[in-house]
């Protein structure tokens, strides 16, 4: 019989999975970052990018990317102004993780779809 993990084990891995998804949970952070990602700059290009995100939620969730230094807000120009999204190169460490999660995505799509008959 294999011996139980400690208390400790489970907490050592639960508080840092915590903590990344308190980051990039929800419906619309990655999706965001992926826009950002592959050139969506501007706050318009990035709502329009993304189906179904309201303007107030889209702001709201870029003041928080922002904060955690995962987006650069730039303002450029007097008049008129530019407001331009770039990702932090902290962000990059997100990439592998994104398509990750697409993969499994992909995959898990599949594999319930074939589950299902839907696939036959």
């Amino acid at each position: 019989m294999a011996k139980k993990k400690e208390h400790c084990d489970c907490l050592n891995t639960i508080k840092p999975v915590r903590d990344a998804l308190d980051v990039i949970s929800g419906k619309w952070k990655l999706p965001i970052i992926i826009s950002v990602g592959v050139g969506n700059d501007r706050f318009t290009d990035i709502q329009q990018s993304i189906p179904g995100i309201t303007p107030k939620v889209l702001a709201k969730e870029l003041r928080e990317l922002e904060q955690h230094r995962l987006l650069k807000r730039s303002v450029v120009g007097d008049y008129p102004v530019k407001i331009l999204y770039t990702l932090e190169s902290y962000a990059d460490t997100l990439t592998p993780i994104i398509y990750s999660l697409k993969d499994w995505g992909v995959n898990h799509r599949t594999f319930v779809t074939d589950k299902c008959g839907l696939n036959s």
